[in-house]
């Protein structure tokens, strides 16, 4: 039976067999191909690799990568995550890699640029083998076994620790962002993430904290002011002034706080009304029956007697002058986000209408409801709640790209407590984890059997890329500093020794404190190598890109073209 015919677009590009893993490979290791609009990516980033872009970003003598983003605004970073989501690329596996990064960092939220070294590496040492005509799935199952084992490691190695102890959180949080451009800064963003995590954790039973860090805590970045101005508040800030400011009043301590969903002004009409008045007096009935409604409505908030009202809709001048008259502050439009918060912060229920208020509803747990003036703008501020399970972390700084910078790190501190009052295990960092993984990993390749041994070897001999670009980012000699940290971990002992990331010497982790949370470590290797097995059974790469046109101009009139019937070929002759 002869082979299929295909009949492809000209437009659509095909790639098979042995060179579809190796442009994949290559795509992962190499080929960067950014689009027509993104010259600046093009002629920066051209002719290095995915892996090696954010290969300089790990460890605390990582260097920090500039980019322009779409928007014409400038990144400075060397979140592994950030840096690529910046870029613009065009070859699929190239993009998968990028898809990495920022499932471990929603994931775990760290570890974003040892997965991508990780991966990189695993797919490099798999083009041995692709040159050798080995059957992808051979490699793959490999390297599943390979991660078992690994995960096995792992466990031996972990360490238990008390979520109460706060000096060993906070020298797991300090090695985690250690790495980062806010590690100069000593305990400062490790204080504020584990305050921050340790306000909004919930217990669900079991010894099992939930944080909820997207839900709860909010990071407020205030440009001015130092860095070490930056704190966590026992509440809930926001960027609001009271509706009238002249009368109502800007600080009220143990407010009684009513929030609603409801606007407090007169109705209208979902569709578009009109009404016909004969009568002049009939306009006035109008008016009066609207005065009546919101007096109304304000009378029915004024019952509980509150010291503040917040609502996420609209507020009307009259409403505001019954409130003020009574000597109620309020504020309007507040994100539905923001209401949530206060409701969590002070103990008050969310309210649909006013006339289902009861008392149960009123906030009373905030200790000071107060106004101020930071810069040119005022924020309010619902602080020194008795029991809050929100929290607002304001940051102080110099410039914008400073505070994105310290938010993105203070990310991943938070992150990283979240992870420990999860699962409160840790494992050694400086890549002492990686080496004991791998030298546990070599022993065993010993007992396995056919041609499977090879590729569970070269996995082994993978995970040593997190400790050798450790080592080359601190500019030592990488060759002897690895064959010694290899004397090490020899047989499988000295499992704590590890590359120190500022001098490049070999130390003990557990006396430089140096720890890993066990969640991220597990995930890293999990993500790294489950992508790098999807990636090599890949076998065939069919791609159609259009050619991007100039906005406005529509395709090109095709002129006539005339051929005859022996310059005709079959392709041509068929219909699309």
């Amino acid at each position: 039976m002869h082979a299929p015919v295909l009949v492809f677009k000209d437009s659509l590009k095909r790639e098979q067999g042995n060179k579809v893993q190796h442009a994949i490979i290559q795509a992962a290791k190499a080929s960067l191909h950014a689009h027509d609009d993104s010259l600046l990516y093009y002629s920066f980033f051209f002719e290095q690799t995915v892996a090696d872009i954010v290969r300089t970003t790990l460890g605390p003598r990582s260097m920090l990568k500039m980019l322009l983003d779409p928007t014409g605004g400038i990144v400075v970073t060397n979140d592994g995550n950030s840096i690529l989501r910046e870029l613009d690329l065009a070859h699929p596996a190239a993009k998968s890699m990028i898809e990495l990064s920022r499932t471990q960092d929603e994931e775990v939220g760290d570890g974003t640029t040892s997965v991508i070294v990780l991966a990189g590496e695993m797919l490099h040492v798999a083009e041995a083998f692709i040159d050798k005509n080995y059957h992808p799935t051979v490699i793959c199952r490999a390297y599943n076994r390979a991660l078992e084992d690994a995960i096995a490691a792992l466990d031996k190695i972990a360490l238990q620790i008390d979520i109460n102890d706060r000096a060993t959180l906070l020298g797991l949080v300090k090695s985690c962002i250690g790495t980062k451009f806010t590690g100069q800064f000593g305990d400062l963003i490790a204080d504020l993430a584990i305050d921050a995590t340790s306000i909004v954790g919930v217990d669900v039973g079991q010894g099992i904290r939930e944080v909820d860090i997207k839900k709860y805590i909010k990071v407020e970045k205030v440009p001015g002011g130092q860095l070490e101005d930056s704190k966590v508040l026992k509440g809930v800030m926001f960027n609001k002034d009271v509706v009238t400011p002249g009368k109502m009043k800007r600080r009220i301590p143990n407010p009684r706080i009513i929030l609603l969903d409801c606007p407090l002004e007169y109705k209208k009409g979902e569709n578009q009304t009109n009404a016909e008045l004969v009568k002049e007096e009939d306009w006035e009935v109008l008016l009066k029956m609207e005065e009546e409604y919101i007096e109304n409505l304000c009378a029915q908030i004024l019952k509980f007697k509150p010291d503040l009202v917040i609502t996420e809709k609209g507020l009307s001048d009259l409403a505001c002058h019954y409130l003020s008259k009574a000597g109620v502050s309020a504020i309007r439009r507040l994100r539905k986000t923001d209401n949530n918060r206060i409701s969590k912060a002070c103990g008050a229920t969310i309210v649909n209408r006013p006339d289902e208020l009861q008392e149960s509803d009123v906030g009373t747990g905030a200790g000071l409801f107060e106004v101020r003036k930071i810069g040119d703008e005022f924020f309010t501020f619902i602080v020194d709640c008795k029991d809050p399970k929100a929290c607002t972390v304001l940051l102080r700084g110099a410039s914008k790209d400073l505070l994105n910078e310290v938010e993105r790190n203070l990310q991943d501190a938070m992150s990283v407590a979240r992870n420990i009052l999860k699962n409160p295990k840790l494992v050694p960092g400086g890549g002492a984890s990686e080496m004991t993984v791998s030298s546990i990993l070599k022993q065993k390749s010993s007992s396995i059997e056919g041609i499977e041994k090879w590729p569970y070897e070269a996995a082994a001999v993978a995970f040593e890329a997190i400790p050798r670009t450790l080592a080359q980012n601190c500019g030592v000699n990488v060759i002897r500093t690895m064959t010694a940290l290899q004397g090490k971990h020899a047989n499988g002992e000295n499992a704590w020794f590890g590359i120190d990331g500022n001098s490049g010497s070999i130390v003990d982790m557990k006396e430089r404190k140096v720890w890993d949370a066990y969640n991220v470590k597990e995930q890293t290797f999990k993500t790294a190598i489950e992508a790098a097995c999807m990636l090599l059974r890949i076998d065939d790469i069919v791609s159609g890109i259009k050619k991007k046109q100039a906005p406005g101009s529509g395709p090109a009139p095709s002129k006539p073209k005339v051929e005859d019937e022996g310059d005709a070929d079959n392709e041509q002759i068929l219909p699309e």
